[in-house]
């Protein structure tokens, strides 16, 4: 129980520092301070911290599986945006297939992980 709590407890300090980030970015955009622009293209990497805070410490294998997916796609979108590799949206979509099948693969093998830890901390 305690793990469940300490997982939503993160979400929600992530997802608020996060807020607070973007307010400070574009109140300081609003002064002249700060030009918000500049960053506009780092935006998928929001998706991967927001995924990589959703793997770590994963109640259940679904949500392990969603960080996963959030994760990938952000690093995708980050490689588009920026020209990595050649990519565009229109050569690499079939990433999204083979994300999706990687997501569907590892769920129940993860699941089955987690029962087998907690069989484990239930014999001591």
């Amino acid at each position: 129980m305690r793990s469940n709590d300490s997982y939503r407890w993160r979400r929600q300090m992530l997802w608020g520092l996060l807020l607070v980030v973007l307010g400070i970015a574009l109140f300081l955009d609003q002064m002249g301070m700060f030009d918000i622009e500049r960053l506009w293209h780092y935006w998928p990497l929001i998706l991967v911290v927001a995924g990589l805070n959703r793997m770590i410490g994963f109640p259940s294998a679904r949500d392990f599986t969603g960080g996963l997916w959030m994760t990938c796609i952000g690093l995708w979108l980050f490689a588009v945006f920026e020209g990595d590799y050649g990519l565009t949206i229109y050569n690499s979509w079939p990433i999204f297939i083979i994300i999706c099948g990687v997501a569907m693969v590892l769920e129940p093998v993860v699941a089955r992980r987690l029962q087998s830890r907690e069989s484990d901390n239930e014999k001591r």
